[in-house]
């Protein structure tokens, strides 16, 4: 009995310890026969002192070499020589280098390029190969292994880089075969990297090709005499131009007009380049027009369509660490410097991170979406390969990993500093750490979010990887994927999603026949439809990641779908083939003999709903380094403008607009005229520049003395002077009727506090117009809280003049916090205004009015939610008789996130008796096992300036990977300090239940991808419910985050089920640093709209939508919808630093309309 019970725990035992299944499983060498290591030595030669791009190691490239329909494996090696394995099914692999000849010895080879060069039915290897810059040529010339067909059933290749003229010399890191000039062969880009002795430093750049480090195009001409190709080197009368340490390269149709582009990833100061093709044989870069910002030392890149939209996205790597402890080792202080020599020397911004670039669609810069997507941060990354990895229709993210030496080791390069000239160059080798960690696995959530399923995927291994690919190699229909790895056996992992026969994904797999001169169909590109409606799209150029060549075959999985509702394959030559109802999980071969249709791309047919007209107006102003007195505060408050402000001042009864001005500019209007336009005037009283010491903030044009003209106040603010000066004295100007405007004296209260919004209404209801003047910081001291005012109206007989009643009307407002934006409005549907008012570290905080008497509001709903609030604007989104709100955020594709679980935590005090107000936000990143610890936000060095105990509480960066709150702050440091929270990022909607209770939605996708800030709410698309226009960024953030900049404007439509969707086709463009939206009443009693845009272009737009003015002294219109009663009210300022004037479009079957 009890050798029983003995052997049934053993069995237990065994089934326990069964190792659970994972998508990826690693094949043992012993198992493969893959035992191919690019084995790196360092020498007193060459090592990572002597030669930076030692470890950037090698790559892999997939074809089927001997025709058995089995996909092979060619590994380059840099100091070893390269392999060659034939497949011969079930994960067995035969090492032929030897006998193919394909070998590359004495050769440092890097990228390899599969690719059939002669159209001859055999797939042909051509190797980039490099060297260090004193190499000889010779050594550095490409190769090209040309398959000479099969002796005893193993393919012989013969070396012809020269007969082809492709021997490039030109330390070669990569290359891509594309046929740029649609003549039907496959032309030739050959990335190039020399290093260089100084990689980092700005100078002008090398834009006539007289840089080393200029990639080469090469035009294929047929040779008779030959009976071949031959490759000519067109680089200079094709624009190819452009210095750039090459480490990426991807081509792909990025404007879909049928020519092919080039887009490259640059290592270094060096930017990226996105070539577009001009179709007469020259290409012109066109980078800053796509992508507002590259990553900085860009690694690999992809490009794919990652939300089924059928837009190609683009990612790109970089080498920030994911856990702290690597951040902490890693990352350099912050310095305004880079971004001002950026400038200086005209480079476009690049921030050290992986970037994820979001396709917006024809005519809309692309949106970076790292921080949103989780995307942003893995360390060392080499290759990105983005592929269906579980055939669940949305394309997933591997990415390689690590580095032998890291040299970028903060102590090490303090350590390295202090003892150079010292010591043997063998002593310092033997001090640089090593970067060893796991590469990493992402699924696509289908939200444009990934998951890290790093370890549940079979990933989790350290290694020195690089080049990469993924190719189905077991022919089961899911993608196996294969890694080129340093000092280490190459991993070859075998997906497992089809093993098991009741797997519930599909797939298709297409093969491509082309014609006689490409034959392989490069270049093609597959459009496919969902059964639900969602799009799939590829481009057929293998050539992607980080010096690889992947499988060619276009990979769809189909998740639990067994058709596909239709398949288009668009061929270079413009012709076209459509299939219906396409059969899952099989090999589909597409033949351009059966396209027989003319490819017409398709246009979209909406009428855009707004069309932009010229505004003669740039804002600018000068350049202040917030972070020279606040080094650890996460955005500049000195660029908050320009606001704007809407109202007649010349008494023509034609709307104009004020713009603030920054300090050392003033204010100025922009007068509509009878034809529509707009002309530039200076109203107010002269100054000169000097004189102008206030920087505006909040205007408002309104009757401020009861004399039937807008009058114009505006507000102080900024961050570019010290507290309580006379730069912070709000103004009130008073207008003639006739828009000549003079300066009041004595009307304001002496108040002195760097404002933000100011909003008006009649809030005791006796007959005149009130103010709330918001505080938004204490100038170098945030986030220490400021005080906001309520202003009362006590104007008598033409004479203006304002008390500040703010202890009796709304003592809550004294030291509230850091407001950003206010509201006027009537929430509870009893007549009267209430105010709600947000900003940074704050709640959304509601006021009820009672009888000229404000109460702050608990047990909202709104309680506890604490975000870095911009913006906030009202309508009846639900038709249900009240007023709900959208209020703006600064949004969740941000570094800067706190969430309730794991919020950011700003403690602030003068800490170290200096006179400087510190604040040290603390933040919850992950650590080496992906846990949430509690860490501060900056680097060492940034703490070292702006707190002066933390240089002997953590004499090295090591001992600051292990600072927390505990040990950063002392625990009299933390009672003494403030204490501030944000824990939600979202923009949202606010929807009001009644009786003081909210309920907080978040805005959909799009709407948290950058800061929101001016909103304007109108139903654009006359179905009877309000919809939102916005727009957003904040290009002044510090420099970790990087600019918030992914915002282009957003149009979003009223479901009409209490939610938003995206519109696509608005012709609403709004891509800068977006602050003030207003709208107002052409010449044609219809509605336009002006965005104002920091150091940028004013905006305009016209909608052609009716107007309804609003009577003298209505603040509200109730109307039926279909038989639901709504109200709108008619703010006098709402949203972020701007007043929208007095037109309200109403629904088209609106009826009952009654204003009050």
């Amino acid at each position: 009995m009890q050798r029983r019970i003995a052997i049934f725990l053993i069995v237990l035992s065994a089934l326990s310890c069964k190792k659970e299944s994972t998508l990826f499983e690693l094949v043992d060498s012993t198992e493969s026969g893959i035992t191919f290591s690019n084995t790196i030595i360092e020498n007193d030669t060459i090592n990572i002192l002597s030669f930076d791009y030692i470890y950037n190691g090698a790559g892999v490239g997939v074809g089927d070499f001997d025709g058995d329909g089995n996909q092979d494996l060619f590994f380059s090696g840099n100091q070893t020589e390269n392999k060659l394995y034939l497949n011969r099914g079930d994960f067995k692999f035969e090492e032929i280098t030897e006998i193919a000849g394909v070998a590359g010895k004495n050769k440092w080879s890097s990228g390899v390029a599969i690719v059939d060069i002669n159209q001859d039915g055999l797939m042909d290897i051509y190797v980039a190969a490099t060297s260090t810059n004193n190499s000889v040529a010779k050594d550095r010339e490409n190769t090209l292994f040309v398959n000479q067909g099969l002796e005893n059933g193993i393919p012989i290749f013969k070396e012809m880089a020269a007969e082809y003229g492709v021997n490039d010399d030109g330390h070669s890191e990569n290359a891509a075969f594309f046929d740029y000039d649609n003549d039907g062969d496959l032309d030739l880009y050959v990335l190039t990297n020399k290093i260089d002795q100084f990689p980092n430093f700005f100078r002008e750049k090398y834009v006539a090709g007289e840089n080393a480090n200029t990639d080469r195009l090469y035009r294929n001409d047929y040779s008779d005499s030959l009976g071949h190709a031959y490759f000519t080197n067109v680089s200079k009368e094709a624009g190819i131009q452009i210095e750039g340490f090459g480490l990426g390269i991807n081509i792909t149709d990025i404007n879909r007009d049928g020519w092919k582009d080039i887009f490259v990833t640059n290592d270094y100061v060096t930017n990226d380049l996105i070539y577009i093709n001009n179709q007469d044989g020259t290409f012109t870069n066109k980078l800053d027009e796509y992508l507002k910002h590259t990553s900085h030392s860009a690694m690999g890149n992809d490009v794919a369509d990652i939300n089924n939209d059928g837009l190609n996205d683009i990612i790109a790597l970089d080498m920030v660490p994911r856990d702290n402890k690597r951040k902490k080792l890693f990352t350099p202080a912050n310095s305004s410097l880079f971004f001002q020599f950026s400038d200086k020397h005209k480079f476009n911004y690049q921030y050290g991170r992986n970037t994820l670039q979001l396709n917006n669609g024809e005519g809309q810069p692309f949106s970076d979406i790292s921080f949103y997507a989780d995307v942003a941060e893995t360390d060392w990354s080499w290759t990105p390969s983005v592929a269906d990895f579980d055939n669940d229709k949305y394309r997933d993210l591997l990415v390689t990993n690590g580095f032998p030496k890291d040299v970028t080791d903060m102590d090490f390069m303090a350590y390295r500093a202090e003892i150079e000239n010292l010591v043997t160059e063998e002593t310092i080798l033997e001090k640089i750490p090593a970067v060893k960690i796991t590469n990493y696995g992402f699924k696509n959530n289908g939200d444009l979010s990934f998951s890290d399923k790093t370890e549940e995927w079979g990933l989790k291994r350290p290694s020195f990887s690089n080049g990469a690919v993924y190719v189905d190699l077991d022919n089961d229909g899911d993608l196996d994927y294969v890694v080129n790895n340093i000092n280490d056996e190459a991993f070859v992992y075998r997906n497992t999603s089809n093993d098991s026969e009741g797997n519930s994904t599909n797939y298709l797999r297409i093969a491509f026949k082309g014609g006689p001169l490409n034959q392989n169909g490069i270049g093609a590109r597959v459009e496919a439809i969902y059964q639900e409606g969602e799009k799939f799209s590829f481009e057929n150029s293998p050539f992607r990641g980080y010096k690889s060549t992947v499988e060619p075959f276009c990979h769809i999985g189909m998740g639990k779908d067994s058709l596909l509702s239709e398949l288009r394959v668009i061929w270079p030559n413009g012709k076209m083939q459509i299939m219906k109802d396409v059969s899952s999980n099989q090999v589909l071969t597409v033949n351009l003999l059966d396209a027989e249709l003319d490819y017409v791309p398709e246009i979209d047919d909406l009428e855009p709903l707004f069309e932009e007209f010229e505004v003669n107006f740039t804002h600018s102003e000068a350049d202040f380094l917030d972070f020279n007195f606040q080094n650890l505060i996460p955005f500049r408050l000195s660029q908050m403008g320009p606001a704007l402000a809407v109202g007649d001042v010349n008494g023509d009864n034609l709307e104009d607009v004020f713009l603030g001005g920054p300090v050392f500019k003033q204010g100025r209007f922009l007068l509509q005229n009878s034809n529509g336009g707009f002309e530039n005037a200076l109203l107010l009283p002269k100054v000169d520049s000097a004189s102008k010491i206030e920087e505006d903030t909040g205007v408002l044009l309104f009757d401020a003395d009861n004399d039937g003209d807008n009058d114009l106040y505006v507000v102080s603010g900024g961050n570019e002077k010290w507290p309580q000066r006379e730069s912070f004295l709000d103004r009130l100007y008073v207008n003639d009727g006739k828009g000549k405007f003079e300066l009041t004296k004595n009307a304001l209260p002496e108040v002195k506090t760097a404002g933000s919004c100011v909003r008006a209404c009649d809030y005791d209801g006796d007959g005149d117009l009130d103010l709330l003047v918001a505080g938004r910081n204490v100038p170098h001291k945030y986030p220490m809280p400021t005080s906001s005012y309520i202003l009362k109206n006590e104007s008598v007989n033409g004479v203006p003049k304002f008390s500040n009643v703010t202890e009796a009307v709304i003592p809550d407002l004294i030291d509230i916090g850091l407001i950003c934006d206010g509201l006027w409005t009537d929430f509870d549907g009893d007549g009267d205004n209430d105010l709600i008012v947000a900003g940074d570290f704050m709640e959304i905080t509601v006021f009820r009015n009672t009888d000229g008497r404000f109460e702050k509001l608990s047990e909202t709903g709104l309680e506890g939610i604490k975000g870095l609030w911009s913006s906030i604007n009202g309508a009846d989104f639900d038709l249900d008789g009240d007023v709900d709100y959208i209020v703006g955020n600064i949004g969740e594709n941000a570094l800067f996130k706190g969430t309730p679980e794991y919020p950011v935590e700003v403690y602030s005090a003068d800490f170290d008796g200096n006179g400087v107000y510190d604040i040290i936000p603390f933040v919850y990143f992950r650590d080496s096992v992906n846990n949430r610890i509690q860490v501060p936000y900056n680097t060492r060095d940034d703490l070292n300036k702006q707190l002066n105990p933390i240089r002997t509480r953590f004499k090295t960066f090591g001992e600051f990977t292990k600072a927390g709150l505990e040990n950063v702050l002392t625990e009299a440091e933390r009672e003494k300090a403030r204490k501030d929270i944000l824990n939600f990022n979202a923009s949202v909607y606010v929807e009001n239940l009644g009786e003081g209770k909210f309920k907080v939605k978040k805005l959909p996708v799009r709407a948290q991808l950058s800061a929101m800030n001016g909103t304007n709410i109108q139903d654009f698309n006359q179905d009877g419910y309000p919809d939102v226009l916005m727009v957003g960024n904040n290009f002044g953030n510090e420099q970790h985050s990087g600019r918030y900049d992914a915002s282009n404007g957003l149009l979003l439509i009223n479901d009409q089920k209490g939610g938003f969707v995206e519109s696509w086709s608005s012709g609403f463009l709004v891509p800068g640093d977006g602050k003030a939206l207003v709208s107002f009443v052409d010449t044609k009693g219809e509605l336009s709209l002006m965005a104002s845009q920091n150091q940028g272009k004013m905006k305009g737009f016209r909608s052609g939508l009716k107007v309804e003015v609003a009577p003298k002294g209505s603040h509200k219109v109730r109307f039926k919808v279909d038989g639901k009663e709504s109200v709108r009210e008619l703010y006098v300022g709402s949203s972020y630093l701007s007043q929208s004037g007095r037109g309200i479009v109403l629904p088209a079957g609106a009826t009952d309309i009654r204003w009050e």
